[in-house]
């Protein structure tokens, strides 16, 4: 038995880290200058589209399906994490599937916000600044549960999530049904 498998495939691993500068660039630059800040949204603009494209025709672990759960799969991830016998998954667990999802819808919303104030039905819009701003502080939080997810995760299961993303394998499964 092998005793690391590929899991995360180079675009993935890619548009994460490449989505994380961007974003982090973007919060730097808000006010200025502008022309770095719209570039670097337009960047993740771009990233989410591949994204959403590699999620349709990517490899297993790239597409949603393999981790785009229901609520109810997700509360019970939830419960048994909190019981302290969830199972282990190659790839993403229900939780961080919905943690995904929320991640890519808002900062798809933030990078569409900000777009939208540069079209001249939009252009000066308080409401408009506002709603963008708002989603944009939504990443701040969302942000930080992920990156707690991901401390978790590793602590529980012992394996270092973050070097994974860095490297895209992990150690396979044990049981007899890889998740």
């Amino acid at each position: 038995m092998t005793d690391r498998v590929r899991v995360w495939d180079g675009f993935v691993r890619i548009f994460h880290w490449s989505l994380v500068g961007l974003i982090a660039g973007t919060w730097l630059t808000p006010d200025g200058p502008k022309a770095w800040h719209e570039g670097m949204g337009y960047g993740v603009a771009a990233l989410l589209a591949g994204r959403l494209v590699w999620g349709l025709v990517g490899p297993r672990h790239a597409r949603f399906r393999d981790f785009v759960r229901g609520p109810r799969a997700v509360l019970a991830y939830l419960r048994a994490l909190r019981a302290g016998r969830e199972p282990r998954y190659l790839g993403h667990n229900p939780a961080g599937g919905a943690m995904i999802v929320a991640l890519l819808l808002t900062v798809g919303g933030t990078a569409l916000t900000g777009w939208l104030q540069t079209t001249d039905a939009f252009w000066g819009s308080a409401t408009m600044d506002a709603v963008h701003e708002a989603l944009a502080t939504l990443v701040l939080v969302l942000a930080p549960v992920h990156v707690a997810g991901v401390v978790v995760e590793s602590l529980r299961h012992r394996e270092n999530l973050v070097l994974s993303m860095l490297t895209g394998t992990k150690r396979p499964l044990t049981a007899d049904k890889p998740r």
